[in-house]
């Protein structure tokens, strides 16, 4: 195995408070002695939540007294819920973590309980130590990752074949070919759901992944600071491509993941040949096919090369999901982060949500070939980063992916796209 180098964390950001609405949130001991806890998670229908709602209830009924209360925040209201949540101190005692720059300001602001001591031997011995990384801050542990997520190419064999594509695009011109063989075939090229902003977003980051050497990645995590040119240089690929019109009518205004309109859905019911997103994309896509089952014809390939960068080839982006427990959460909240680790738990987030878990025992059931292929090429890639709105933090986050979606409708250009980052990143 290559030697990986894992980009994952950056500065901790301040946080605005905002109204929070809807959610009720940290539970705690009862009258009678017992202990409640709430639980938020991203996970809106089908086998996903039904996921949640089962692991909850028998971690309940194997510990007598402890009730956990499972709430559905829709995934683009979640980081500005639970930001006002924490801020309020109100916050849910445990919570999805996807570390970088926000696990970062949760720590800086004393908001996250520190798991270290109590982490178990079966997460330890079970868990590599390159995935629990994601969601360290300095030495110390402040969350339980449960799935690695990295990002590829998602696309329909099907849609491929009745092309004429017999083999994946291995650089960004053979992309360019494929994407042209597509519309030739009469289906829409690649999905993209514009109107969420990070799905545009991931375009950007792959190419500056690519444009980027890792130590010049590592630099702007730390520094926040985006003046190498491979940075631009990123930005004026992106709009090379992108002028070849490789996306779906409206991606502006598409959904990413809700519906079958969505980005997804269009993957979902062959009208588009590929989509790039996360390793959770297939347990999305399963949800919005007819039949609400997996596509029996999805198939995956790394991001393609683009020649004339500095970034290590093979490597890839993608972070992890985990989950956190708020800094004044009860003791059993970490036992629960030990009890997600566990590979019985880890085998049904597997079948649940069609994603690699983090747990190597549990690994050894997945049998779907991309999967596998996402896993082989996670483990093999010299270089993994986690997506860069998450290691930049919420503020330059946002403003990194709104630049992004300005640049493809056309509002600016490479050079603004930058601008707008390290204008972003001066204001701290």
């Amino acid at each position: 195995m290559i030697a990986k180098r894992t980009l994952a964390a950056a500065a901790a950001i301040t946080a605005v408070a905002l109204a929070l609405a809807g959610c009720s949130a940290g539970g705690g001991e009862t009258e009678d002695g017992d202990v409640e806890m709430t639980l938020w998670h991203n996970s809106t229908t089908g086998p996903g939540k039904e996921f949640w709602d089962q692991t909850a209830a028998a971690f309940s009924e194997e510990n007598p007294g402890v009730t956990i209360k499972v709430q559905v925040v829709q995934n683009e209201e979640l980081d500005g819920k639970l930001q006002t949540a924490l801020n309020s101190g109100d916050a849910p005692d445990l919570f999805l973590q996807r570390g970088g720059g926000k696990l970062a300001a949760m720590v800086a602001a004393g908001q996250i309980k520190d798991i270290t001591d109590a982490i178990s031997d079966t997460a330890v011995e079970e868990i590599p130590d390159t995935t629990l990384v994601n969601l360290r801050v300095g030495d110390k542990l402040y969350g339980m990752p449960i799935a690695v997520l990295p990002g590829g190419m998602f696309y329909s064999q099907d849609l491929f074949d009745a092309a004429g594509i017999t083999e994946t695009p291995k650089t960004i011109d053979e992309m360019s070919a494929a994407v042209e063989a597509l519309k030739t075939s009469g289906v829409e090229p690649i999905a993209l759901g514009g109107k969420n902003a990070w799905p545009a977003a991931h375009w950007y980051y792959f190419f500056a992944l690519r444009a980027c050497s890792p130590d010049t990645m590592a630099t702007a995590a730390e520094e926040m600071d985006f003046s190498d040119e491979c940075w631009l240089n990123a930005a004026e690929n992106l709009a090379d491509f992108a002028a070849t019109e490789p996306f779906n009518q409206g991606f502006l205004t598409t959904e990413a993941q809700q519906g079958a309109g969505s980005s997804a859905g269009l993957i979902a019911n062959h009208l588009a040949g590929m989509e790039l997103m996360g390793a959770w994309n297939p347990g999305v896509i399963a949800g919005l096919t007819p039949d609400e089952k997996p596509l029996p014809d999805l198939a995956w390939f790394p991001f393609p090369e683009v020649p004339g960068g500095e970034g290590e080839p093979g490597s890839i982006l993608g972070g992890i999901d985990g989950y956190s427990c708020y800094v004044d959460a009860p003791d059993e909240c970490v036992d629960f982060l030990n009890y997600l680790a566990t590979s019985e738990v880890q085998a049904a987030y597997y079948d649940a949500f069609d994603a690699p878990p983090v747990n190597t025992v549990a690994q050894e059931s997945v049998t779907e070939p991309y999967l596998l292929q996402i896993i082989e090429a996670y483990n093999e890639a010299p270089f993994v980063s986690q997506w860069l709105d998450t290691i930049y933090g919420l503020n330059v986050g946002n403003a990194l992916n709104v630049a992004v979606v300005d640049m493809l409708a056309g509002n600016s250009g490479p050079e603004q796209l930058v601008d707008a980052v390290n204008a972003a990143a001066a204001k701290g």
